[in-house]
C-alpha cells in the first residue's frame, strides 16, 4: 500500500505529547512491512532546530484563503530517522515559524483555524505533487482532521481533488478527543467554500466549525489510541458531546494501542541510564540506578526504600487530585517511600510540590519541566510508577515502565485497563500480573492500591519478582501494533470503495 501520514508532531521534528511518539515510529514500522510510507506535516521552528538536515525542493504552490488573501508555501524534505521514510514539510513562515505549535502562554494562537485549515489544504495539493497514487491517508486529531471532508468533497474542494487522491481512503486517529478544533462559524471562510457546504453533515458542529466532528463523519474508518478508550468514547461520560455520533458510526470504529520505541525506550541499550539491564539482570541494574538517581535528585541513597515515580503533565486529567492527598499523606505521617516527580502543568500543583519537597526533601524530590534523560532515569530506578488517569486514551508512560521493570499503579480506564493486568490471586497463579489497578477512582482507592503493592513488594518477592518479569517480557513494540494497522488500512480501503457504490451521503457528499 501508498500511505500517507499527516500530523502536526513526530519526534524528533516537532512535539508536545504522544502523537509525536506514534508519527515518529509507525511510518517506519509500516515501511519494514514493504509498504511506501510518507509523512506530511508543518515547518515548525522545531523542525529547523531539530538537528537533522532539511532540504530544499523546487515544489511551491498559492492557496487563496478569504478575500484578496493568496499564501505562497513551498515543500521542504527530510527523513524519519533510522527509517527510509521521506518527510515532507509545509514552509509558510508566517503560520508556522512561531516559538510554539499551538500557543504560547496566553492561550491558543487566535488563529489557529487559519493555520491549519492552510495545512489541511496545503497536504492535499501536496499529495498531488508527490505522489502518482496513494491508497490511505491517515489523518492524525483535529488539526488534520478536515482533509477526509475536502477529499469526500472530490473535485468540488476549494483546491480540487488530485489525481492521485481519486481513489484514496481516509483513516482519522483521535489521540484524545477533548481536543476538537472548535470554532465560531466565521473561521469557515478559510476554506472557500460556498455556505451550502457548511452543515451538519461535514463541517458544522452546532453552528460552530469544528475540524474533528468533519473528519469523523467524513473518514472512511476511524481508529483510537486503545480499544477501551474506543469504547468509552461512545459514552456520554467521555464521549466529549460526540457519543451519539460515534454510537451512530461503531462500526467504523476500533481501537490500535500504541507502541513503544524500543531504540529509546529499552533498558538493555539506553544509554541515559546509569546502569543498563534487561530482564536477567534487572535486580542489580535498577539497584544502580536508583541509589544514582537519589543522588542526583537529592534523596537519602537506600536501595530498601520504595521509590515511587510520577512523570508527566501535572492537571487534574492525570489524577493529581487523588495524588497530592496521598503524597501529603505520605510525607507527612513520614511512611516508608520516596517520591520523584518530573512535570509541569498547573500552577497551583507546581507550586505545591515546590513547598513540600522544600519541607520534606529527604521524602519527595519535584523537578518542574521537563528532561527526556530524567524522564528515562526515573523509569529505570523507581520500584512504583503511579498513574491515576481520570480518562487515559493510550498513555505511553505504563508501557515505558512495564519496558523497564517499574510496576505500575493505575486507574481502569482506556489504555490503562488495557495494558496492566491486575495482580489478584488469579492473575499472579496464571502468571499475567502485571501491576496493580485501583479497584474505585478516589484517593483512598490510590492510596489502597499503593499500599497492596507495597506489601506484596515487601511481604512477597517472589510475587513481586514474576509481576517484574511478566511486564518487561510483554510485547508493546510497535511490530504488533504496526501488523494491526495493516489490517484496518485494508478495511479502511473496503470501506471506501463500498462507500463509493453505495448511496452518497445527503446533502454536499
Amino acid at each position: 500500500m501508498n500511505i500517507v501520514y499527516l500530523s502536526t508532531e513526530a519526534v524528533p521534528f516537532a512535539k508536545t505529547g504522544g502523537l509525536a511518539d506514534v508519527c515518529g515510529a509507525l511510518p517506519i514500522e509500516m515501511a519494514k512491512l514493504d509498504h511506501r510510507c510518507e509523512l506530511i506535516m508543518p515547518a515548525f521552528r522545531s523542525v529547523h532546530q531539530c538537528g537533522l538536515p532539511i532540504e530544499s525542493t523546487d515544489i511551491s504552490f498559492a492557496i487563496a484563503m478569504g478575500d484578496r488573501k493568496v499564501v505562497g508555501c513551498r515543500l521542504l524534505r527530510s527523513h524519519l530517522p533510522g527509517g527510509d521514510v521521506p518527510v515532507w514539510l509545509i514552509d509558510q513562515p508566517q503560520y508556522f515559524d512561531r516559538p510554539s505549535l499551538y500557543g504560547d502562554k496566553h492561550g491558543d494562537y487566535p488563529d489557529n483555524a487559519e493555520r491549519f485549515a492552510f495545512f489541511c489544504r496545503a497536504a492535499i495539493i501536496a499529495m498531488g505533487r508527490i505522489n502518482r497514487r496513494i491508497d490511505v491517508v491517515h489523518c492524525n486529531d483535529w488539526q488534520t482532521a478536515l482533509v477526509p471532508a475536502l477529499v469526500r468533497l472530490g473535485d468540488a474542494a476549494p483546491d480540487g481533488l488530485p489525481v492521485s487522491l481519486q481513489n484514496a481512503s481516509t483513516l482519522l486517529t483521535i489521540h484524545n478527543l477533548a481536543y476538537q478544533g472548535n470554532f465560531g462559524a466565521d473561521q469557515f471562510r478559510w476554506l472557500q467554500l460556498g455556505g451550502e457546504h457548511f452543515v451538519s453533515e461535514s463541517f458544522e458542529y452546532y453552528g460552530q466549525l469544528n475540524f474533528l466532528k468533519a473528519g469523523i463523519v467524513t473518514a472512511d474508518a476511524i481508529s483510537t489510541v486503545s480499544p477501551t478508550y474506543a469504547e468509552e468514547i461512545k459514552t456520554p461520560q467521555q464521549g466529549c458531546g460526540f457519543d451519539g455520533i460515534l454510537r451512530d458510526l461503531s462500526d467504523r470504529v476500533s481501537g490500535i494501542i500504541n507502541g513503544i520505541d524500543l531504540r529509546a525506550w529499552d533498558p538493555s541499550v539506553d544509554t541515559k541510564l546509569h546502569a543498563r539491564y534487561d530482564a536477567s539482570s534487572w535486580v542489580e541494574g535498577k539497584r544502580e540506578n536508583k541509589l544514582a538517581l537519589q543522588t542526583e535528585v537529592g534523596l537519602p541513597q537506600s536501595a530498601n526504600v520504595p521509590l515511587i515515580g510520577l512523570v508527566g503533565r501535572l492537571a487534574d486529567q492525570k489524577g493529581w487530585d487523588l495524588i497530592m492527598p496521598v503524597l501529603r499523606r505520605h510525607v507527612e505521617q513520614n511512611r516508608p517511600t520516596q517520591w520523584v516527580v518530573l512535570g509541569s502543568g498547573s500552577g497551583a500543583i507546581e507550586e505545591q510540590l515546590r513547598q513540600l519537597s522544600t519541607e520534606y526533601p529527604h521524602q519527595l524530590a519535584a523537578h518542574i519541566g521537563f528532561s527526556d534523560t530524567l524522564a528515562h532515569r526515573i523509569e529505570a530506578a523507581a520500584d512504583l510508577f503511579v498513574m491515576p488517569s481520570h480518562y487515559e486514551p493510550c498513555g505511553l508512560n505504563q508501557l515505558y515502565s512495564l519496558r523497564y521493570g517499574t510496576v505500575c499503579v493505575v486507574t481502569p480506564t482506556g489504555g490503562l485497563a488495557d495494558t496492566i493486568v491486575n495482580a489478584d490471586t488469579a492473575s499472579v497463579a496464571a502468571d499475567t500480573a502485571t501491576g496493580f489497578v485501583m479497584n474505585d477512582v478516589s484517593v483512598d482507592a490510590l492510596d489502597e492500591a499503593i499500599g497492596r503493592a507495597l506489601r506484596v513488594r515487601y511481604h512477597e518477592p517472589e510475587t513481586w519478582k514474576k509481576i517484574i518479569r511478566r511486564g518487561m517480557t510483554s510485547e508493546w513494540s510497535w511490530r504488533k501494533s504496526a501488523a494491526q494497522y495493516a489490517e484496518l488500512y485494508a478495511r479502511s480501503i473496503s470501506l471506501s470503495r463500498q462507500r463509493k457504490k453505495g448511496p452518497q451521503l445527503r446533502s454536499v457528499f
